[in-house]
């Protein structure tokens, strides 16, 4: 790896969850991945990443207040950060700080957003000119949500997360995230869903016109929202299926599981009807609760630390 000498320089990210609004698993793929066909959304819960070089060591030094992170290379954070110079061949000091608030192993897909915001935030510090292909690419192969998050806030995803086209939902909806408060292991839910199929689903005709028209409204996206990982997952937590059920007699008009769990959403058309429901949840039950809007915006969610001032500057 080739010395490159950086001034130091500081960069501090939002990454922001996700759900899935659709997610249909189909057959599995030779590189060991599932083909899916999945239709995400941003929504404004954030994890925070400050990253800044340092010339006094080589290293990438990752440090998380929450101790069931790791903050080695079983971290996403750190492996992205690998990429990242591997690709630029170059070799430099880098400390980051990741604070977490999205839960873990939670559908939401908070370690593939804080890897895509390590890898925009030292594509920035770098000066690299990467657009979002190229870090798409870099992260494409570290985990099948990244690329998603270099075209949020909504896109049509498809093969094993690599394939992103950006769409748009027209209007505005809010959004209620219900964590039951135990992880579940994306490995095991495909397993489960494995062992309860006897044949491989087919993509309905809604999910070709996604691809056609890329505008989508939100009664359309209500009316045909779905997830493959309920079939076999509520049976063994009843609960998730329960949650589901409470969001929906609590005036969402659509509720579902996201990703492979165990986080439950519920989509309300007004923010008074979304605060109510997560007042009585958080009110009735011991669940971790969001009360937030879908996401209106795609990465960066980020500023630049100017040395000379101390300001924080847009980017």
């Amino acid at each position: 790896m080739g010395e490159s000498v950086v001034s130091e320089q500081e960069i501090n990210i939002q990454a922001p969850a996700k759900v899935n609004l659709c997610i249909r698993v189909l057959d599995r793929l030779p590189n060991g991945y599932h083909e899916l066909w999945s239709l995400m959304h941003s929504v404004d819960v954030f994890d925070q990443l400050r990253i800044r070089l340092n010339a006094n060591h080589d290293r990438i030094h990752l440090m998380c207040e929450n101790a069931v992170i790791p903050v080695d290379q079983r971290n996403l954070v750190y492996r992205a950060a690998e990429r990242v110079f591997q690709r630029a061949e170059q070799s430099l000091g880098v400390d980051i700080v990741l604070q977490k608030a999205i839960p873990v192993a939670a559908g939401l897909g908070g370690g593939s957003s804080d890897a895509a915001a390590a890898i925009y935030g030292l594509n920035h510090l770098l000066k690299l000119g990467w657009g979002p292909s190229e870090m798409c690419e870099v992260g494409a192969g570290l985990g099948s949500d990244i690329p998603f998050f270099f075209q949020a806030p909504c896109a049509m995803v498809k093969g094993w997360g690599q394939e992103v086209t950006p769409c748009m939902i027209d209007g505005q909806r809010w959004v209620v995230l219900v964590n039951p408060g135990f992880p579940i292991q994306t490995k095991w839910a495909y397993e489960q869903l494995a062992a309860c199929r006897s044949e491989t689903p087919t993509l309905n005709p809604w999910a070709q016109s996604v691809e056609d028209e890329l505008k989508l409204s939100w009664p359309e996206v209500i009316e045909a929202m779905e997830n493959d990982f309920e079939s076999p997952l509520f049976p063994v937590y009843p609960i998730l299926e329960f949650m589901k059920e409470k969001l929906r007699a609590l005036g969402a008009q659509a509720a579902l599981l996201s990703g492979s769990g165990a986080t439950v959403f519920g989509v309300f058309d007004s923010p008074e009807d979304a605060q109510a429901a997560a007042a009585y949840l958080r009110r009735d039950t011991q669940w971790l609760v969001f009360n937030v809007p879908m996401g209106t915006t795609r990465l960066p969610h980020a500023t630049i630390l100017d040395e000379a001032s101390s300001e924080f500057l847009p980017v």
